[in-house]
């Protein structure tokens, strides 16, 4: 069966720096759409939005003047309906998540997203940040700058908040058999150049975004745009992880293709809106344009993922 190809771009990738980075939401979108058809798109955004900047971002977009351009591209009957997907991360729940996986055996989605929800409240919202940036510094073999962490540090720390009384704190001394498991995943990160790192949320969108296209038993080729951590080893990982659902990834650069153009669009407005909605300065207008195009196996936690 010949694959379809389906256009990628990504907004918000900060690798593994969850916490106190630029953004706080993750998109990475995919567009099925005809190479004459993207273009069309382009010229068309182009002329209502009338700048005469040499490459449009998403940014345009998104300025109150060109609300109408915006909400004509989300419209239900818009030039993407049907044509877009984007799966969406919110990086605190992705840290929160990694750390019941990691630490927490068996850890479940449930257990993540309890103690993402008590967590702020039971520790203190600076106590409960403070652990969760250890718990990313401690993954990392090259931690920021100013946050290094030594795993003793981080499960002397589980040990101080899993005195607290109630189920947050239940929850965290469920970590504290996780020591021989954060040795041997760091162990793994430093010899394996093909290990996804527990951390980035760049693969596992890219394993949604196959599985929402190939659906229906077309195999998909990705047509991506150009992204480092997407390396050699990774691209193979993908496709153990994927089978026949993947037939291929090829870098582009976004200006050299329309199709990538409006991935772009998509993922850098719904990171927007997202963002927005999760720090409570939501537009209902826009979030439910947004809903049509949005996975509903995103990594989201919140009042809003239920009208998704």
């Amino acid at each position: 069966m010949r694959p379809v190809e389906i256009a990628c771009d990504e907004s918000g990738s900060e690798g593994e720096n969850l916490l106190g980075g630029e953004t706080d939401v993750f998109a990475h979108a995919g567009i099925r759409m005809p190479g004459p058809d993207a273009a069309a798109c382009v010229r068309e955004i182009r002329a209502r939005i009338g700048s005469p900047a040499e490459e449009y971002k998403a940014n345009h977009l998104l300025r109150a003047k060109h609300r109408p351009v915006l909400e004509w591209l989300l419209a239900p009957d818009g030039p993407l309906a049907g044509r877009g997907h984007v799966h969406l991360t919110d990086k605190t729940f992705f840290a929160v998540r990694a750390a019941v996986k990691l630490l927490a055996e068996p850890g479940t989605e449930a257990m993540a997203r309890t103690l993402h929800r008590t967590g702020p409240a039971a520790f203190g919202a600076a106590r409960w940040e403070s652990f969760l940036t250890a718990f990313v510094s401690v993954l990392r073999l090259r931690p920021r700058r100013g946050v290094p962490t030594s795993p003793e540090d981080f499960f002397a720390l589980v040990a101080e908040l899993a005195r607290v009384p109630g189920a947050a704190g239940e929850l965290v001394a469920r970590f504290r058999g996780g020591a021989e498991r954060v040795a041997a995943y760091r162990a793994r990160l430093a010899t394996d150049p093909g290990l996804v790192p527990v951390l980035d949320p760049l693969v596992p969108a890219v394993i949604h975004t196959v599985r929402h296209w190939s659906a229906s038993g077309t195999p998909v080729e990705l047509v991506h745009d150009e992204q480092l951590a997407l390396t050699a080893e990774r691209v193979l990982q993908l496709k153990a992880t994927l089978g026949p659902r993947l037939a291929g990834v090829r870098f582009v650069d976004s200006r050299d293709d329309a199709r990538v153009q409006i991935a772009d669009f998509l993922a850098g407005v719904a990171r927007r809106i997202a963002s927005d909605e999760r720090n409570g300065r939501g537009d209902p207008v826009l979030t439910t344009l947004l809903r049509s195009f949005v996975d509903a196996d995103s990594v989201w936690d919140g009042p809003e993922r239920g009208a998704r």
